[in-house]
């Protein structure tokens, strides 16, 4: 892709955003007094703030280019991730969870795990959302790296450091209030941003209807436009349609999954894992002033969670729609290839002159393949890198005998015209790469650098979100209770401050593990389910049972993350898995893999955790459960709130329009 040019007018939106978000931190910093404030925010925050703030946490990476991604890879499927995977678990924490969470003072989620069962179970918890809260910060910061070096021709190290520093300061300074504040601003800034680039590529597609007519043409023959293998046909809807397909099978649809592990996989497990147990958006209710407010943050962020697929999941469908257009000249941007894959290109193609079509075309996208993506753990031999033979035949005929290899003038032009083509011809798509190359395809200047600063907004937002997380996890649920316990409250203070930078460097290396998947989503909802999946299942029997134990809940939850382990082990998808050397199934897709991982993460997690509960003797009496088990708790009246603040009705209207979408997009 060609990087852009921005104007003076791009620079001056990016410079003033980037000080803005820092002079808030500044701003916060003489309010910060204790650990508390600035690991906790000191529950001080009013509802409209935490509720815009829990959305907005949620719009990093995995929503913004995640989403585009899967829009463009699932088609409107990927919409289950809101009208099935989001509100109706929004709701219930705000029924029912919260008002444990809350009402228990706990400081965090692992620190209601202690008060509900034991250390044991806080400690696993801790270590397992700290580990996942790092790698979903570096998912972040690797998708802003490639985006600034797609966009502007960054280097890539350098776009992870100079982002990193930009969160650190106003986080370090800010602490959690810092974030929330912050948060709020970049909710702001992603919709003015992005809600531009929908309609202008929307108006360029042709419209609505347009844009689902050529699906249908996409859907019949995937395998043209190198989405699918060859021989791959779908009916007509599998782009377009969010229930019809899945409905008809795995293998009649993208996302290669049933109802079953749409339903039960993301719909509960994956989705109730996430919103119900996650301390990263948790954090944000808890910041609230009141329980109150606390209730209503979920329910006020379910509101624009509702119609946000408009935003980032529509893109990615226009996307596929514009590469079905020949005359659109649009692609979805190709893998980036890395320094040593660019070397071998151009040694490979050089070396190819006089070769049939075949040998050049396997010497090729070996020695690239090599170089980019490794060898075969099985086999050991390089993993070829995919193209398309007729373009990559076109290359070889035109550069082969030129001096592409040479540091001359001529050589360098010819060189970065051969690069140009020589990607033309890969047919790996990298997903995430969808929503940059629509804003570079739509937004002139000034719009460039809104749009530009709402994905650096979203990107900030996700990693600050994660590391302010992390933090207060390490600091409270880790260091005070089993490294250094009884230290005054500005040791504390100083160890969140310290940690903040050590969490921002682990998510740097982090990142770079990231680069290996070409969807976001992918790879985070693997990561969910490993640590969400089976902390649900806890969540479920300890907040609903009190007969469960802490030994149960210790080894139930242990032997649940166990099991996501042994399914990824065991089972491959697009490459990915089978680590174990036996691989027993291979599922369609990725995102397959990831929802019937977390199904049986949870299913063990449960059925262990029961059964060891009724095995093992139970250690706290009902009067220590008060409060944190559903049946000895009293239930919170809100006879003195308006019908609408009820969050029962409030929660009841969600669950009703999110009815009502699935049907209009049946």
């Amino acid at each position: 892709m060609q990087h852009i040019q921005l104007g003076p007018l791009d620079y001056i939106i990016l410079a003033i955003y980037v000080v803005f978000v820092v002079a808030i931190g500044f701003a916060l910093r003489r309010y910060l007094k204790s650990s508390s404030d600035f690991l906790t925010s000191g529950r001080s925050i009013p509802a409209w703030v935490t509720g815009l703030a829990f959305i907005s946490a949620n719009l990093g990476a995995l929503e913004l280019v995640g989403m585009a991604a899967s829009g463009a890879k699932y088609g409107i499927a990927t919409a289950h991730f809101y009208w099935v995977g989001a509100i109706p678990a929004m709701v219930f924490l705000a029924v029912f969870m919260m008002p444990f969470y809350y009402g228990s003072k706990a400081r965090s989620v692992p620190e209601y795990l202690k008060l509900r069962f034991d250390e044991r179970v806080r400690a696993l918890n801790s270590i397992a959302f700290a580990v996942m809260t790092l790698f979903a910060s570096g998912i972040s910061m690797d998708a802003l790296a490639k985006l600034l070096h797609q966009l502007l021709g960054w280097d890539y190290n350098w776009a992870l450091l100079i982002c990193s520093a930009v969160v650190l300061v106003y986080v370090l300074k800010g602490g959690l209030t810092s974030a929330i504040y912050t948060e709020v601003l970049q909710f702001f800034m992603i919709v003015l941003g992005f809600a531009p680039v929908v309609y202008l590529a929307l108006k360029d597609v042709g419209g609505w209807h347009t844009m689902t007519d050529s699906l249908k043409t996409v859907a019949l023959n995937p395998a043209a436009l190198h989405l699918k293998d060859p021989g791959t046909t779908y009916a007509d809807t599998a782009w377009s349609s969010a229930w019809k397909p899945l409905l008809a099978g795995p293998a009649n649809n993208p996302m290669g999954v049933d109802v079953f592990a749409m339903v039960f996989g993301l719909g509960f497990v994956l989705s109730f894992g996430y919103w119900c147990t996650n301390f990263l958006v948790v954090q944000r209710a808890m910041a609230a002033k009141n329980m109150g407010a606390a209730r209503r943050t979920p329910l006020i962020a379910a509101v624009p969670k509702m119609l946000f697929p408009a935003l980032v999941i529509v893109p990615g469908m226009i996307a596929v729609a514009l590469m079905s257009v020949p005359n659109k000249g649009y692609r979805i941007p190709p893998p980036i290839l890395n320094d040593k894959a660019t070397v071998a290109a151009v040694a490979s193609v050089k070396k190819v002159a006089g070769l049939d079509s075949k040998a050049a075309y396997k010497l090729i996208t070996e020695t690239v393949g090599l170089e980019q993506n490794g060898k075969d753990d099985k086999t050991g031999a390089p993993k070829p890198l995919k193209m398309d033979p007729d373009k990559l035949a076109a290359v070889v005929a035109n550069y082969a005998n030129k001096p592409i290899d040479t540091d001359t003038p001529e050589g360098k032009k010819l060189r970065g015209e051969f690069l140009d083509q020589f990607n033309d011809a890969v047919t790996d798509y990298d997903y995430n790469g969808v929503i940059t190359s629509l804003v570079t395809r739509y937004c002139p200047t000034g719009l460039m650098g809104l749009a530009l600063t709402a994905l650096l907004a979203s990107f900030m937002s996700g990693m600050a979100g994660n590391v302010t997380a992390f933090n207060t996890v390490w600091t409270y649920d880790l260091y005070q209770a089993y490294l250094a316990p009884n230290k005054t409250d500005q040791h504390y203070f100083w160890m969140g401050q310290f940690i903040t930078v050590v969490g921002i460097v682990l998510s740097i290396a982090c990142a770079y593990f990231a680069k290996k998947y070409n969807n976001a989503m992918d790879i985070i909802q693997l990561v969910f389910g490993f640590v969400n999946a089976p902390l649900f299942a806890t969540f479920v029997l300890g907040m609903f049972w009190s007969r469960c134990t802490g030994t149960g809940a210790f080894l139930g939850l242990f032997g649940g993350i166990g099991t996501s382990a042994l399914v990824h082990g065991l089972t491959v998808a697009e490459g990915k898995g089978g680590w174990l050397g036996t691989s027993l199934y291979t599922f369609p897709s990725t995102m397959a893999q990831n929802f019937w991982l977390a199904s049986f993460a949870f299913i063990a997690c449960f059925v262990l955790t029961l059964v060891i509960s009724l095995a093992t003797q139970q250690t706290k009496t009902n009067d220590q459960l008060k409060g944190l088990v559903y049946s000895l708790t009293p239930k919170l009246k809100d006879e003195n709130e308006p019908w609408y603040a009820k969050p029962a009705v409030a929660g009841t209207l969600l669950l009703i329009g999110c009815v009502i979408l699935n049907i209009i997009f049946w």
